[in-house]
């Protein structure tokens, strides 16, 4: 992840709420937005159909310290110590592979992508001072064909910059950022904030990211704090054939999601492992990022896109977003569509597929999570699946 930051920004906010169960809402079903699929991270294993977890020592093209292992000590889903289960991500200071440090990063690479719509994660993030760089990202998902940066990156969340680390705010400077082009170096826009309370407080905190047509807005808190600003937004035009530098050419295709917990780096300023303070004997050199749940909504516009490997965390059912559509009650039992009288009627993805069709009182679809076009005779609904 490259990075220039600019001036800090101060975010008015309230004291943030007592450690706990949380209850994994998130900022919920607002502004149009259904919620399409989900990752509550309540099993008893990382879930390989939507999950890679990166194994290497490359350092991230950043000069990081860490190796990143599949190991169940740097990655792992269990209990937060509050209740709460988790995906956690460890780095700890051991030798390893040439390296000082270990830690963990997945991404949903082929896995789960999409474009547009609403993404977020609560995150519980660690005393980062001095030198840990934990991060909540995406990445275009033809980065096995394109390569970076051509791929795009969206950093929605990173914290531990030296910027931080300088002015003594480590606990409440971060940033968001976007880094795309044809080769190196980069375009980048990155902004980083301050806040007025500390995000590295045992508690959890829902960074949610708006993705649209238009732009990429970033917020923080927005469960608790519905009326905050963006702490980041870009506007993304359409794409310019003839610019082949413009952001829209790289913001309005399917993206894979990212979390990891790097140790050192440029990002960082720190490149000598002595100099790592954030892991040492008081917390018996390790500390972990707790990540509670990811979920991803979207309002069932003609220019967002799904595309899951594995349909997610069980929804709550199905929900008619189009009242004005087909007259009928529909609900879903053991993968089969359900009408409450008999219909001829084909079901549809966002991209005017046909994905099942049939006559009667059901139609068989066993479809990943999403949103979808019913239409019987010259009616339609979209429903969320």
């Amino acid at each position: 992840m490259k990075l220039f930051t600019l001036p800090l920004l101060a975010l008015a906010t309230s004291t943030a709420l007592a450690a706990g169960v949380d209850p994994q809402v998130g900022s919920g079903e607002t502004d149009g937005y259904y919620l399409v699929w989900q990752d509550l991270f309540d099993a008893t294993e990382l879930n390989s159909n939507r999950w890679n977890i990166e194994v290497n020592g490359s350092g991230g093209g950043n000069n990081e310290l860490q190796y990143y292992t599949d190991f169940p000590d740097n990655v792992d889903l269990g209990d937060d110590g509050d209740g709460n289960h988790c995906l956690i991500l460890t780095a700890r200071r051991e030798d390893y592979k040439s390296k000082h440090f270990t830690s963990g990063r997945v991404n949903s690479k082929n896995k789960i992508a999409f474009t547009h719509g609403k993404i977020e994660a609560a995150i519980r993030i660690p005393s980062t001072a001095n030198g840990l760089w934990p991060a909540f990202w995406m990445m275009g998902n033809d980065y096995d064909q394109v390569g970076w940066p051509k791929c795009g990156e969206t950093d929605i969340v990173e914290m531990g910059n030296s910027s931080g680390i300088s002015g003594g705010t480590q606990d409440r400077f971060f940033n968001g950022a976007c880094h795309w082009g044809q080769g190196w170096p980069a375009a980048s826009y990155a902004k980083s904030t301050t806040v007025s309370y500390s995000l590295q407080d045992g508690e959890y905190h829902l960074f949610t990211c708006i993705w649209d047509a238009d732009a990429i807005s970033m917020y923080v808190d927005k469960d608790k704090y519905p009326n905050n600003y963006p702490y980041y937004k870009m506007t993304i035009p359409q794409d310019e054939p003839d610019n082949e530098w413009s952001p829209g050419n790289y913001f309005h295709k399917d993206n894979f999601i990212l979390f990891n917990l790097a140790v050192g780096g440029d990002f960082t300023g720190i490149w000598d492992a002595s100099n790592i303070t954030a892991l040492n004997d008081d917390n018996d050199n390790q500390a972990s990022m707790y990540i509670n749940y990811v979920k991803i909504y979207q309002k069932g516009d003609s220019d967002e896109h799904t595309s899951f490997n594995d349909p997610g965390d069980e929804l709550s059912s199905v929900r008619n977003i189009d009242a004005d559509g087909l007259k009928l009650g529909i609900t879903v039992q053991n993968g089969r569509i359900c009408f409450s009288e008999t219909v001829s009627a084909e079901v549809y993805d966002l991209s005017g597929r046909r994905v099942a069709a049939g006559t009667g009182a059901s139609i068989d679809a066993q479809l990943p999570s999403g949103i979808y076009i019913v239409r019987t005779g010259t009616q339609a609904r979209k429903i969320v699946l």
